[in-house]
């Protein structure tokens, strides 16, 4: 992202300004999800397919010109984004695909700030262990690091859920939450909600308001909240804005890699790649960042360290 920082340690009083842009950044680009741990419960394939059928209206007609219903919320403490999707796969070719921790990462790596990803096996259960850092180049021990765990935790022949949940992040930010559910429709088609959620105190919140009044004043998401003077849709700004740029681009990474599963192994890195970017720039005011060959460039040198490059934390 254009405001993307290097990381520095947690400052022990009050924050400086490159402490809470860097906080600012984090926020951004952590991907996570859904519900609280009390909502888990509502979450069912019968309450997806009643939102489905609600919903029916607005996946055929929208400003994405594709079946896609986009919402934000914001209280308070927290801000929280989600998508609901319809995609022309198999519910058992999405499903296989979107359990995987592993390719969990490989979805995750498509987006601008994802710089490092790496899943493991542990005693507690699956992790995955990412680092978030800026949109060019970047040396693994300046990003931040986020151990998210990953859980299945639904999986019937006619419903998907899989959340990663990670405690703590940085600046006083926590409970992020990455939730992906699914069902299957008629005709081989797939419809998918996902969700993007994290909390903040008070240097997540400064932090916030340091970046939305200075590079991030002009970044805008998809909700559209009136008319501007001259006649031009005037669209949500603020922390909406925020969660509602980045549900986004996991939600095309999502897209990206189950488009790429038909391609022959050797290819799928390439295509998802390059699938992404072009999705991306279908919505260049809120999305675009970078030109396609300094984001191709900058992934291909991220994926190679990815694979020569294993963390401490779960080295061995």
């Amino acid at each position: 992202m254009k405001d993307s920082s290097a990381i520095p340690a947690p400052p022990p009083a009050r924050p400086t300004r490159a402490a809470m842009r860097w906080a600012a950044i984090a926020l951004l680009c952590v991907g996570t999800v859904m519900a609280h741990a009390g909502e888990a419960g509502v979450n069912s394939s019968a309450t997806l397919r009643a939102r489905y059928g609600a919903l029916q209206e607005r996946l055929g007609n929208n400003q994405f010109q594709r079946p896609l219903h986009l919402d934000s919320s914001e209280t308070p403490g927290g801000v929280k984004g989600d998508i609901y999707a319809l995609v022309n796969y198999p519910f058992a070719t999405a499903g296989a695909a979107l359990d995987s921790p592993g390719n969990w990462c490989d979805i995750l790596m498509l987006h601008l700030n994802t710089k490092y990803c790496r899943a493991a096996a542990t005693p507690a259960g699956d992790i995955i262990n990412v680092s978030i850092g800026k949109k060019h180049d970047q040396p693994l021990d300046e990003a931040h690091r986020v151990i998210f765990a990953h859980r299945v935790a639904t999986q019937t022949p006619d419903y998907l859920q899989v959340t990663l949940t990670a405690d703590e992040g940085p600046l006083s930010t926590s409970d992020y939450r990455i939730t992906l559910e699914a069902i299957p429709l008629d005709q081989g088609r797939t419809f998918i909600h996902l969700s993007y959620a994290y909390n903040y105190g008070l240097m997540g919140r400064l932090a916030m308001q340091a970046y939305l009044g200075t590079v991030g004043r002009d970044k805008v998401g998809f909700t559209l909240a009136g008319i501007q003077a001259d006649g031009q849709p005037r669209h949500i700004g603020g922390l909406r804005g925020v969660v509602e740029r980045n549900t986004m681009r996991y939600y095309l990474a999502i897209e990206s890699y189950l488009g790429a599963l038909a391609t022959p192994l050797p290819a799928r890195l390439e295509k998802r790649l390059k699938d992404w970017f072009a999705a991306s720039e279908r919505y260049p005011l809120q999305l675009h960042e970078m030109e396609r060959d300094a984001y191709l460039d900058m992934k291909r040198r991220e994926y190679r360290r990815q694979q020569a490059v294993i963390p401490p934390a779960i080295a061995g």
